[in-house]
C-alpha cells in the first residue's frame, strides 16, 4: 500500500469518526439542553450526563462503522471507557474553565470544548481502544 492511499485511508476513517462524533454529539447536546433548560439542572452536570450517552453512542458506532474492530467487548469496551473517561476529565475541567471562571455561555463553551476533544478521542481511540493487533497475536492477551 502506498503512502498515499494509507493518508487516503486514514483521512476517509477520521470522516467517518468526525461523522460518528456528531451523531453522539446531538445526543450529548439533546440531554444537556434538556436537563439545563428543561429540567434546571446546573449546566456543568447536565454536560457529564450529556457527554456520557453520547459516549455509548460512540462506542456502539465506532466499533462497527468506523473501525470495524474484532476485538471483544470485554477488551474493548474498558478500553473505550478509559479514553472516554480521560475525556470526561477534560470535558468538566474545560466546561468550569469556560463557563465559571471565563464567563463564556454554557453552548459556546461546550462547542470549542467538543472541537478539542475531538482530536484527544480519536487519537486515543485508533491507537489504542480499536487498533488492530498483529495476525500472530489474536490470543487472549
Amino acid at each position: 500500500m502506498s503512502d498515499t492511499d494509507r493518508l487516503r485511508g486514514h483521512a476517509g476513517r477520521f470522516l467517518r469518526f468526525a461523522l460518528v462524533g456528531a451523531i453522539g454529539t446531538v445526543a450529548h447536546y439533546a440531554l444537556l439542553l434538556a436537563l439545563v433548560e428543561g429540567a434546571g439542572v446546573d449546566p456543568i452536570a447536565g454536560s457529564v450526563a450529556g457527554f456520557l450517552l453520547g459516549a455509548l453512542v460512540n462506542y456502539t458506532m465506532n466499533r462497527t462503522l468506523v473501525f470495524r474492530s474484532d476485538r471483544a467487548h470485554a477488551e474493548a469496551l474498558p478500553r473505550f471507557l478509559a479514553i472516554a473517561g480521560m475525556g470526561l476529565c477534560w470535558n468538566a475541567l474545560l466546561m468550569y474553565l469556560f463557563v465559571d471562571l471565563v464567563g463564556v455561555h454554557y453552548l459556546i463553551a461546550q462547542i470549542v470544548t467538543t472541537a478539542i476533544l475531538l482530536g484527544w478521542h480519536y487519537v486515543g481511540n485508533a491507537l489504542w481502544t480499536f487498533r488492530k493487533r498483529p495476525a500472530g497475536n489474536r490470543g487472549g492477551r
